[in-house]
């Protein structure tokens, strides 16, 4: 092993450049030469790529995106775009590549490998939807961005005496919900893996009401329901307290990542450079228990994400 790679693919997610940057620099520690592959896979069929060095990664630690740039590539799919990506990899001399990103880029790393091509995965998305690990990385800044939203909005809240449905990120998966509801107060929890009642919602923020409570917060993951404006036209109608939702979108996947993911990032992609040393292929990086743990791709991608029960029954439980 003398060459390696790093691409983040898919969304992109806070802590991507902390995870660059330690591949980077664990690697030349080891005398291993390093390139970076520009924009994912479509950037590897292009040939888009560069030398990194230790000031490559000078001062992209603390910053939100990816240094590398990202994209979703259709044309990887095909067996033309896949051949033209193998013959670059042969150009370039490129022994093994780490790849940041979500299932998507995962399935992309496990398709290399077959070929082949030692591959490293290190979980990069917000969603927080690979089940095998703990945590993802981006998903605290994540959370913590959309905490912040909800200290906003109940302050405006608070003084209109209105009820807010905050929609989030996680079309399938519904922990960003969970975890900022819980973490935020918020009273009602609105994620894809549960069933929802409005009549239940409503019951809530009625008996909010009745005791004094001046505002309520509403988090809703996107794609539960097709139009969240519908679902607050609808709460108004039944409780007659003025509703307002506001949709936070792609402000979730920017800004400075956490402590913890920088932390997380950090030790995530010190671990993928010690298993290309070791000649390891096909594996992804994850946490479990506060430890730094590795399992085969095609492993990982089989498991079924499922929602933290207790969590939701303790949101649940502390939102009456």
């Amino acid at each position: 092993m003398k060459k390696i790679g790093v691409l983040t693919s898919g969304g992109d997610s806070p802590g991507m450049n902390a995870a660059i940057r330690a591949v980077v620099r664990a690697a030349i520690y080891n005398d291993l030469k390093v390139v970076g592959i520009k924009r994912g896979y479509e950037g590897l069929i292009n040939g888009d790529i560069e030398n990194m060095s230790l000031s490559s990664v000078a001062d992209i630690i603390h910053r939100g995106g990816t240094m590398l740039r990202t994209a979703r590539s259709e044309d990887f799919k095909t067996e033309k775009g896949f051949s033209k990506a193998l013959n670059v990899i042969n150009i370039f001399g490129i022994d093994g590549i780490v790849v940041i990103g979500g299932d998507g880029s995962f399935r992309g790393a496990e398709k290399l490998s077959q070929a082949g091509i030692s591959t490293i995965g290190l979980p990069g998305t917000i969603d927080n939807d690979l089940a095998y690990t703990d945590y993802t990385i981006g998903f605290d800044t994540a959370i913590n961005t959309v905490l912040n939203a909800i200290s906003n909005i109940r302050d405006t809240s608070t003084s209109h005496g209105r009820a807010n449905i905050i929609e989030v990120m996680g079309r399938h998966c519904g922990d960003i919900a969970l975890y900022a509801g819980l973490a935020g107060g918020a009273e009602s929890i609105i994620v894809p893996e549960e069933e929802f009642s409005i009549d239940e919602i409503c019951k809530r923020l009625i008996q909010g009401r009745n005791r004094g409570k001046l505002h309520s917060i509403i988090l809703l993951a996107e794609g539960v329901v097709k139009n969240s404006y519908e679902v607050a036209s609808e709460i108004e109608e039944k409780t007659g307290i003025e509703t307002k939702l506001t949709i936070l979108g792609h402000i979730q996947r920017g800004g400075s990542p956490t402590a913890f993911d920088r932390i997380l990032a950090s030790r995530m992609a010190g671990k993928a450079v010690e298993l290309i040393l070791d000649n390891k292929s096909s594996r992804v990086i994850g946490i479990k228990g506060n430890e730094i743990i590795d399992m085969d791709i095609s492993e990982a991608l089989t498991i079924e994400k499922k929602l933290n029960q207790d969590i939701y029954r303790l949101a649940k439980v502390l939102s009456i």
